[in-house]
């Protein structure tokens, strides 16, 4: 089948890559030319596990890359995956969804059927009264000449291709029923193990950002309980593990630290308290997850002086600049507003991380350790920010860590290893 992907970010790619490698011939378009260059290569334009092995295999084959949207015109399915960021205010931005249907509209003039569908997140009504209609200026009617389904993606950064081959749902809403069972089909011959979830479009659109939504609420609860728990010298997670065996609550998101980041959850639930108050709704717990999950970082600083006072002209590094480990994501990485109040707090800040790049704003303000040795040596403190499994090697480095503590806002280590001294941000 051919198949048709509009945006070669992290989903459109980690997708279109599968999907090639399952026999589909796959076009992917994206404005970004440069993006396009590098994918046509077989080089991959981000991080993420096993995706580089398999654009090598199929770049240039059965999966290419464009600008144009003329090379979608023989497509039977066309995925709709491009950006959906925030506003100032929270709100999401659907400028680029409407920008592609605007261009799939000129497109629908010149073809037969084919199947429309939404995989960016939007929020509940999106679909129906905003890109549908924008669809239909093609003169087609939505339904008769074309499908149109929303299809939300449920991928992990670090483990996408991996997340998209064995998918553990898969939810089809449908405007019609030919469309639904258009795509439920595909689905069955490609991923014949994934259950399949067939709703309206609007349920579909909310089933995404209620799952993303209750998924921070578990990070933002388990990092309150957390910090409970400091004030009374009890492990929490040790308290997890008491509490992951009730089938009811599972172990799951329950890991305390510095909190949340990354493309999804931090935006999906602002835009759901934006969307909720359009309505008239009062989110407070949503509201309540961001404002925990904010403060957090802070929290890294204020044990640290605890314990050694003033951090004015002390060096301290931070380990980890992406979100979690297994990309190089910064978007909404907690250890951003953990450097900038080291920085106000007048410290010498040095940063590492195996694959992350400092941002540009940051340039000139810190020192970026080339290994994991270098930032431990020079550094009188150190700050785990990611939970990179290479920090273990922190073990093998107890002489140049004699006489310094090492503050984690990720668990890192189970146990303390002996001969290192660390204190965890909320255990």
């Amino acid at each position: 089948m051919k198949i048709g992907i509009i945006g070669a970010g992290f989903v459109g790619l980690s997708m279109g890559t599968v999907l090639a490698s399952k026999g589909h011939e796959v076009v992917l378009i994206d404005i970004d030319k440069a993006k396009v260059e590098k994918i046509n290569s077989g080089e991959a334009p981000f991080y993420e596990p096993g995706l580089d092995e398999l654009l090598r295999k199929h770049a240039g084959k059965n999966l290419k890359a464009s600008t144009g949207y003329e090379a979608l015109k023989n497509c039977e399915i066309i995925f709709i995956c491009v950006g959906t960021p925030s506003k100032q205010d929270g709100s999401v931005d659907l400028s680029y969804v409407k920008d592609a249907c605007e261009k799939l509209a000129e497109i629908l003039k010149e073809t037969g059927y084919v199947l429309i569908v939404i995989k960016s997140t939007v929020v509940p009504t999106s679909t129906e009264k905003e890109f549908i209609p924008i669809l239909e200026k093609s003169g087609k009617k939505a339904g008769k000449d074309f499908g149109v389904c929303m299809n939300p993606e449920f991928l992990k950064e670090g483990t996408a291709i991996r997340d998209f081959l064995e998918q553990d749902r898969i939810v089809i809403g449908a405007l019609d029923e030919k469309s639904g069972n258009m795509l439920e089909r595909f689905y069955r011959e490609n991923f014949p193990s994934s259950p399949i979830v067939r709703v309206d479009l609007r349920t579909a659109e909310m089933i995404k950002y209620a799952s993303n939504a209750f998924l921070a609420t578990k990070i933002s609860f388990i990092n309150e309980i957390g910090n409970i728990c400091k004030k009374l010298n009890i492990d929490v997670y040790k308290v997890v593990e008491g509490m992951k065996y009730d089938p009811r609550i599972g172990g799951h998101f329950l890991n305390a630290g510095i909190g949340f980041g990354g493309s999804c959850l931090p935006k999906d639930v602002r835009a759901l308290i934006k969307f909720a108050e359009k309505l008239g709704e009062e989110p407070k717990l949503l509201k309540s997850v961001i404002e925990i999950n904010e403060k957090q970082p802070e929290r890294l600083i204020e044990i640290a002086k605890k314990r050694v006072g003033e951090l004015k002209g002390r060096k301290v590094a931070v380990l980890g600049l992406a979100f979690k480990s297994g990309t190089s994501d910064l978007r909404e990485t907690r250890a951003l507003p953990l450097i900038t109040k080291l920085l106000e707090e007048g410290a010498e800040v040095i940063v590492y991380d195996p694959v992350a790049k400092l941002p540009d704003e940051l340039n000139g303000s810190v020192k970026i350790a080339n290994s994991l040795k270098e930032a431990v040596e020079e550094a009188e403190i150190i700050k785990i920010a990611t939970d990179w499994e290479h920090f273990r090697e922190l073990e093998k480095m107890k002489e140049c860590l004699e006489g310094k503590i090492i503050f984690e806002g990720r668990r890192i280590f189970d146990e303390k290893p002996y001969g290192l001294e660390i204190e965890g941000i909320c255990w």
